[in-house]
């Protein structure tokens, strides 16, 4: 361990002037790295054409599933494209290269389809595996930079992700060619959630955990509040609704009974009528309710209710039975855990 030199000096402050200028380069190339971006994007969809739907109705009709394989940078988008395949409805595994001369190549099946990426379209370790594919007599997808390639040649379908240059300052790091490959993969595993009708509930199925998966499968039913509930009747005066309202804390009041919802009384309505001069020692629940209160299914997911809320700009609500009975009330801010 070294001591810290007391008599060392500290290295001066740059001039804010530098520093000005530094902060723009930084700014100008991160904004020249973003338009090669949108060029790369740009000649990728120029370049679409049958290849891409007949690539789609392989991995929709295959009976095995989706195998994506490459090295390195192309293996690390791969194994996110493999993974965006397995969660929305396409069956898909990432096989590594070099793991699968040694023995993975056993997860193959003839029925399975091969996603092959690489830009070079002359990786080592992937053409070294074609002969094994042909033998194992699977058909294969290529996503490559080079449509003259031997992998591309291989391939029943080739997929062009080409790119002008990369948007590194020397040319060499995998940057616009990764977005043009990630695009790519992106694109397939949305055609493929048309092709299949994936909604949804296929949604929820394969996203269980985690907030996301929590909106997606909790009912309404789960999360309704169900007592006490702030009943009044239409002849109520409304400093009455008000108790009644304060007692159960749920910014509202419901108009009617359990068997027969007549109207419900928001805060809001109570502010609005404030503003009017109100008497509300004098004024009965029927002249301030809204006689039409939005209502939702106990079936229904919560993931839908909170929609319903926020385009209507409402803070509640009522759950209501197939029976037409006043089940409860759901809040767009009840917690989901």
């Amino acid at each position: 361990y070294a001591m810290p030199n007391p008599v060392a000096k500290t290295k001066p402050r740059p001039p804010l002037r530098e520093v000005a200028s530094k902060s723009r380069v930084v700014l100008d190339g991160t904004r020249q790295m973003a338009a090669t971006y949108k060029a790369a994007i740009d000649r990728l969809v120029s370049h679409l054409d049958d290849q891409f739907t007949t690539a789609v109705d392989m991995l929709t009709d295959t009976k095995g599933q989706a195998v994506v394989c490459g090295m390195g940078k192309s293996g690390l988008f791969g194994q996110k494209i493999s993974a965006s395949f397995a969660s929305t409805g396409t069956p898909s595994i990432f096989l590594h290269p070099a793991e699968a001369i040694h023995g993975d190549l056993g997860r193959v099946r003839a029925d399975d389809v091969l996603l092959l990426i690489s830009h070079s379209g002359e990786t080592e370790e992937l053409v070294k595996l074609l002969p094994a594919f042909d033998r194992i007599g699977c058909a294969a997808i290529a996503l490559t930079g080079n449509m003259d390639s031997s992998i591309a040649r291989y391939a029943k379908v080739a997929l062009d992700i080409s790119v002008d240059r990369e948007a590194c300052p020397m040319n060499l790091v995998p940057t616009t060619s990764g977005v043009t490959t990630l695009v790519m993969g992106d694109a397939l595993a949305l055609a493929l959630m048309e092709r299949r009708g994936f909604d949804s509930d296929d949604f929820a199925a394969t996203h269980p955990g985690g907030v996301l998966g929590r909106r997606l499968l909790t009912r309404v039913k789960d999360k309704m509040i169900t007592a006490p509930m702030p009943f009044v009747a239409e002849d109520t005066p409304m400093n009455e609704v008000i108790l009644r309202m304060t007692e159960c804390r749920l910014g509202m009041a419901l108009v009617g009974s359990v068997s027969g919802l007549d109207g419900i009384i928001t805060d809001g309505d109570l502010r609005r009528a404030l503003v009017k001069g109100c008497d509300f020692a004098k004024t009965p629940a029927k002249k301030l309710m809204s006689p039409a209160p939005l209502t939702i299914s106990p079936e229904a997911r919560l993931a839908e209710a909170e929609t319903r809320m926020r385009e209507n700009k409402i803070q509640c609500l009522v759950v209501v039975d197939e029976a037409g009975r006043v089940a409860g009330v759901v809040q767009i801010f009840q917690p989901l855990s």
